[in-house]
C-alpha cells in the first residue's frame, strides 16, 4: 500500500512539474499583418503606419487598394516612384499635387495636420505608402 502511494506521488509531482512549452507566435514582433497578409514593416515603416491609422486620420479618405474619398495608398506611391517626386514636401503644402488635382482642395484641409509632424513622421508615411508597392 505504501509503495502505491509513493508510486502515485511520484508520478504526480512529475507530471506537476512539467516544463511549461514555449509558444512561438505567428509573427514576431517586427512584423505587422495588413490585410489580411504578414508583411515586414521597417521601423520607419511602422511609424508611418501609426501615423496613418492614427493621428493622421488618413485612413479615413485613403485605402491600399481602392479609391475611396482619395486616392488609394498603391496609387499614390506607384506616381510618386515614377516621377521621382517628394511625398514630403507635398505633405508640408509645399508641393504640387501629382496624384489627383481634382481633389486637391480637399486635400489641402489636411496640411493644417501634416504640416505639424516631425520630418521623420512625414518620411515614415512616405516609406509607408511605398511599402505597399512590395505586395
Amino acid at each position: 500500500m505504501k509503495l502505491k502511494l509513493l508510486i502515485a506521488i511520484v508520478a504526480l509531482s512529475l507530471f506537476s512539474c512539467k516544463k511549461e512549452e514555449k509558444k512561438e507566435t505567428l509573427y514576431p514582433s517586427s512584423e505587422t499583418v495588413t490585410e489580411g497578409t504578414a508583411s515586414t514593416l521597417t521601423p520607419s515603416e511602422k511609424t508611418g503606419e501609426e501615423i496613418f491609422d492614427g493621428k493622421g486620420n488618413c485612413f479615413s479618405c485613403h485605402k491600399p487598394d481602392q479609391k475611396i474619398i482619395g486616392p488609394s495608398v498603391t496609387e499614390i506611391a506607384k506616381i510618386y516612384k515614377e516621377k521621382n517626386a517628394d511625398m514630403v514636401q507635398f505633405l508640408k503644402g509645399e508641393g504640387e499635387p501629382l496624384v489627383d488635382p481634382s481633389q486637391y482642395e480637399v486635400m489641402k484641409t489636411n496640411f493644417a495636420i501634416t504640416k505639424n509632424f516631425t520630418d521623420e513622421e512625414l518620411k515614415g508615411l512616405e516609406d509607408y505608402f511605398y511599402s505597399h508597392l512590395k505586395k
